[in-house]
């Protein structure tokens, strides 16, 4: 995982320019923003998922990240086994972009207690 300070203004940037057009679709469908901004992705948590996804990516993980994803989500007999596999990939990302960037901690302890509690 190899980023540096003008990456992490880049992603942010993208990031602010994501959530816009996340709030303009809600918006533009007639929804509250009251009601669905709390609900959105804050640009911090965009940031770390992009980095996450980056680094799922880099190690080969893509495809078998996202059919744990799947087969955790199904009915079948096995599928806490593969969201457990998946939770354990994610933890991991997770915690190193945490360590590599003191700046996003708060956000990947965060979305670590909501994949803790999920």
């Amino acid at each position: 995982m190899r980023t540096t300070a003008n990456d992490l203004i880049r992603l942010r940037r993208d990031a602010t320019l994501e959530r816009a057009v996340l709030i303009e679709a809600h918006a533009r469908a007639g929804e509250d923003p009251h009601d669905f901004i709390p609900t959105l992705p804050t640009i911090d948590e965009l940031v770390v998922t992009e980095l996450r996804n980056s680094e799922i990516d880099d190690r080969g993980l893509t495809a078998q990240y996202i059919l744990a994803r799947m087969a955790g989500a199904s009915s079948r007999p096995e599928a806490a086994l593969h969201a457990a596999d998946a939770d354990r990939v994610e933890r991991e990302i997770l915690r190193e972009i945490g360590l590599i960037h003191p700046e996003l901690a708060r956000t990947v302890w965060s979305m670590l207690g909501r994949l803790d509690a999920a």
